[in-house]
């Protein structure tokens, strides 16, 4: 059997048994629910004990209706502005572009149902081993794009939800008060059309530090625009963020395929999020149901795992990180607070303490300077 090119047929009785059967065991773990505080405002230990055991966490309904339709007119309009192909500049308008005008490679393109990374150096070869790739019918498109790095240039809205003050009190309770940011797109799984992203494990640069935890890389959090699916969500191995790096190979040889028994998928309606731990292994199959999957993802990191740290260059340019860095790469955080609060003043925004001492606007000034704000990214 083949594991670095892997590549499996499964009929569809057993590969829908398989949805089916994950399905369930996704929906038996305690993990989920409202967002819940307690009496004097910390969230709930509850919440924080369930991540650190399973790995991830899906919070019900922190979008509402109206910051839904937000999100789904922008994602909308950027899908309206995607370049004709990979190699264009102009849309099918005619029209300049989505990130023609950007430095910082922001459109990860691949073909129809395809897996453009498994088997591959991407990422420092993370992806160990290819997933199955379908068929897509006669009509489809010769490539698509899956994701979209820096989005919050793209969307006041997405840069609205990166400030929600729960996701953002999350943040801090799980990375620190100081938490930084990694980095922020959108997953686009199209319907019939949506690529796979092999399995793999986040993280880089900490497996081997004496100092390595269960918390080393940071997180993502995984707003669902449109809900997901067994089908066309993300897969998880509960539990996995605690082992270190894994041998995707050597567990792929030991299940016999890529379709893991002990993983369970990310089961989510409209407007709930996911936290999920960077060093979980996970990963996600073509998308070949008839529903759509939009995942506003927003990375967070600790500052420990950062600060004087040599970044793994996967998606920025390989550098050290220092406190010039971080301060500027973290400055978007504080538009996104500002923006939110623009846009729904009855909440109560959150207070970022690295920059609380610093008077941050969202007005057209920012907005300019959010343009290739991906090219200093934190990847660790």
């Amino acid at each position: 059997m083949q594991t670095a090119g892997i590549v499996e047929k499964v009929n569809s009785v057993d590969l829908e048994k398989y949805m089916v059967e994950g399905a369930v065991r996704a929906l038996e773990l305690n993990n989920r629910g409202p967002f819940r505080r307690t009496s004097t405002g910390l969230i709930d230990p509850e919440i924080l004990d369930s991540y650190w055991r399973y790995g991830f966490y899906i919070f019900e309904e922190i979008f509402g209706e109206e910051e839904l339709n937000d999100l789904m007119i922008d994602i909308e309009e950027i899908l309206d502005r995607l370049p004709t192909n990979s190699d264009s500049k102009i849309d099918a308008k005619g029209r300049p572009a989505l990130a023609a005008n950007c430095k910082a490679k922001n459109l990860y393109w691949s073909k129809p149902l395809g897996d453009p990374w498994g088997g591959t150096s991407f990422g420092q070869g993370r992806h160990a081993a290819k997933m199955f790739e379908p068929k897509p019918s006669q009509n489809s498109p010769e490539e698509i794009v899956f994701l979209i790095l820096g989005s919050l240039q793209f969307s006041d809205a997405c840069l609205r939800a990166y400030g929600h003050p729960d996701l953002m009190a999350l943040s801090a309770a799980v990375n620190g008060d100081d938490f930084v940011p990694y980095t922020d797109g959108l997953f686009i799984k199209a319907p019939g059309l949506g690529a796979s992203v092999a399995w793999h494990q986040d993280g880089i640069t900490h497996w081997d530090s004496p100092e390595w935890n269960q918390g080393s890389h940071g997180f993502n959090l995984m707003g669902q625009v449109y809900g997901c699916t067994p089908e066309n969500g993300v897969w998880v191995i509960p539990g996995s963020h605690k082992l270190g790096k894994i041998d995707i190979k050597a567990k792929i040889r030991q299940a016999g395929s890529i379709y893991f028994p002990d993983a369970v998928p990310m089961v989510c309606n409209p407007g709930d999020v996911v936290i999920s731990n960077r060093q979980l292994l996970h990963g996600s199959f073509a998308n070949t149901s008839d529903n759509w999957r939009v995942t506003v993802n927003m990375g967070c990191l600790p500052k420990r795992s950062v600060l004087g740290v040599r970044g793994g260059g996967i998606v920025s340019p390989e550098t050290v990180f220092d406190e010039d860095h971080i301060a500027k790469r973290s400055r978007p955080i504080a538009y996104a607070i500002d923006a939110r609060h623009q846009r729904f003043p009855e909440e109560t925004p959150f207070i970022y303490e690295p920059l609380a001492d610093q008077d941050i606007v969202w007005d057209q000034e920012a907005r300019k300077s959010l343009h290739d704000y991906s090219l200093l990214d934190i990847s660790i």
